[in-house]
């Protein structure tokens, strides 16, 4: 028995989010292990890098199982492309990597990294990936505001509520907007950990930032008040991406 990371992508649009939830059918992991249970002929549970929800994407995720196959490296192409044609077209298998029996790809795990899109001028090619903002939005208030996120580590207000997180305390080492098309513009964050929830209302409170609703000042009261409810409303799902994750190089074997 070995244990193995997987780099994959999904398109989360059909998904009920990652995790397998008793009362909700249709979520990346299930799907997941259904289908590498059948192919590896043995019972295959899958441990995520952490819990996206309904409609959000990964571009380059990272889940770990255990496996008694003996050739996953050393065949691997065989073996991506075995996976990947029993899979559906919203989910892609990017890479198999042996990883230390102890190794895990949530808490192993160093920091996250989160795209957020937005547009301000309608796109139908774009429209299922990017959120569409009307009106004038203050970015380089934004960039500013969104400096403030280092001076702090509770990050309650912007947790959904009646989670069972032991501690709401996460450092973030990057948060930045960038122009990166006409009248598009990408969020990017990183991370040690993430609440759930916390990128999408972080977004949605500095979009109020950034729109003259609140002001810099208003969101150091918002994080200091550690109450979801006085912080912005969560931005929509379709574009949120969980872009990267980092982890330590000693976790690998090949």
């Amino acid at each position: 028995m070995a244990r193995f990371f997987l780099t994959l992508s999904y398109n989360g649009t059909d998904f009920n989010g990652w995790q397998v939830q008793d009362n909700t059918p249709n979520t990346v992991q299930q799907v997941l292990e259904e289908k590498l249970s059948m192919l590896l002929k043995e019972k295959i549970e899958i441990t995520g890098c952490g819990r996206t929800d309904t409609g959000v994407h990964a571009k380059n995720y990272i889940a770990h199982f255990n496996s008694h196959c003996t050739d996953l490296i050393t065949n691997k192409k065989h073996w991506l492309y075995k996976f990947n044609t029993v899979l559906p077209p919203s989910i892609g298998i990017k890479d198999i990597q042996k990883v230390k029996d102890d190794a895990h790809a949530r808490y192993g795990a160093e920091s996250r990294t989160y795209y957020y899109f937005l547009h301000q001028h309608k796109n139908p090619f774009i429209e299922n990936f990017s959120w569409y903002v009307y009106g004038d939005v203050d970015f380089e208030l934004m960039n500013q505001a969104a400096k403030v996120l280092f001076e702090y580590t509770d990050f309650t207000s912007f947790s959904k509520l009646h989670t069972q997180n032991k501690t709401n305390n996460c450092k973030i080492t990057k948060a930045v907007w960038h122009k990166v098309a006409e009248n598009e513009w990408r969020f990017t964050i990183t991370a040690d950990r993430f609440l759930r929830g916390m990128v999408r209302a972080i977004v949605g409170t500095l979009i109020m930032v950034g729109k003259n609703k609140i002001t810099i000042g208003g969101l150091r009261e918002i994080i200091e008040a550690k109450d979801r409810n006085v912080a912005g409303q969560n931005v929509p799902a379709h574009a949120l991406f969980l872009t990267g994750i980092k982890y330590p190089k000693d976790l690998f074997i090949e």
